[in-house]
Parts: structure tokens; C-alpha cells; sequence
């Protein structure tokens, strides 16, 4: 089957490490209270666990969202756990903002990792988002994001390993 030119190619065959980002439509800071980012991040922990996606970094934002997870056996069901986490959110915050019809979600983008490397450089850009976009000087304070998480459960030397990694060579559509 030919690739659609009009959205991103999703090529899901291969178990592993995947990140995915996505944002919402135009842009638009949806995500503006705490509510709906407790809530959309209640729905990636639901929904992650329903498909078999084990979750190792997030970042949820006002107007997109990233996240790592290692996949289960079929990891083509990537497609279905998205359209689901964008079809049960779009609906509360439509609901929420008495907005009915309204688009939230733009596409997503996903990538399998498949070096050591770059699974640690991501996992550090994805655990730093939150300041990287200045919503916080330090993402361990905010509540949306698994950097405090990963700090306190974390290995040591594993938080230093992936600490040490460079993120600005990264090809990563952040562009939010």
C-alpha cells in the first residue's frame, strides 16, 4: 500500500521502544486547566495500560504531548490506543468547553528507537520538555510530566546515564 502524502507515516511493525508526539489542532492551548491535564494524563495511563504500552516517559502540555513506551507483542495497535486517547479526550474537552464538533487533535508522529542511544537522549528530551517550553524552570515541579517520577524511582546511575545524553541533535517535531 502506498504511504498517504498527507500525514506521517506510521510503520509499526517491529516490538520496542517507540516515542510519540502529538498536538492539538491549530496549535490551540486546549489543555489550559488542571483538570484537563489531569485528565488527559489519567486517559494515557488508562488507555497505555489497556493496549499493552508500557509508559517510561510523558510530558503532557497545553498543546501537545509526548510520550516513550515500550510496546507489546503486536505494536501495530499503536494506531488504535492513539485514536482512542485523541477520540475520548477530544469529547471531555468539547464537553468541558461547551465546544461540540470542535477538532482538538492535529496527527500524531511516532518512531521506534532502535539504538541505546538515542532511546536515552529521548528519554531526556521528553523527561526536560516541560522547561525546554518554559512552563517550569525545572520539570520535576510539574505535575503533568514523569521526570519526578523518574528521579525518585530510578536507578542512580541509570538517571545519570541518561542525565549525560545530548538533546539538541535530536530530529524530534516539537515545533509547539
Amino acid at each position: 500500500m502506498p504511504d498517504w502524502p498527507h500525514s506521517p507515516v506510521h510503520r509499526l511493525s517491529e516490538r520496542g521502544a517507540y516515542m510519540v508526539t502529538s498536538g492539538t489542532y491549530h496549535r490551540e492551548l486546549l489543555l489550559n486547566s488542571h483538570r484537563k491535564l489531569t485528565f488527559f494524563q489519567d486517559c494515557l495511563f488508562d488507555i497505555s495500560k489497556e493496549f499493552g504500552w508500557n509508559l517510561q516517559a510523558w510530558a503532557v502540555m497545553g498543546n501537545h504531548f509526548h510520550f516513550i513506551a515500550s510496546s507489546p507483542e503486536n505494536p501495530g495497535n499503536l494506531r488504535t490506543f492513539i485514536s482512542k486517547l485523541h477520540t475520548l479526550t477530544s469529547k471531555k474537552f468539547n464537553e468541558m468547553d461547551n465546544s461540540q464538533g470542535r477538532r482538538v487533535w492535529y496527527q500524531y508522529y511516532d518512531s521506534h528507537i532502535t539504538y541505546p542511544q538515542s532511546y536515552f537522549a529521548r528519554l531526556k528530551y521528553v523527561h526536560n520538555n516541560p522547561a525546554h517550553h518554559g512552563i517550569v524552570p525545572v520539570s520535576e515541579e510539574y505535575d503533568w510530566c514523569s521526570a519526578a517520577w523518574f528521579k525518585r524511582t530510578s536507578d542512580k546511575s541509570f538517571a545519570g546515564t541518561v542525565e549525560s545524553f545530548k538533546t539538541d541533535n535530536l530530529n524530534v517535531y516539537d515545533d509547539f
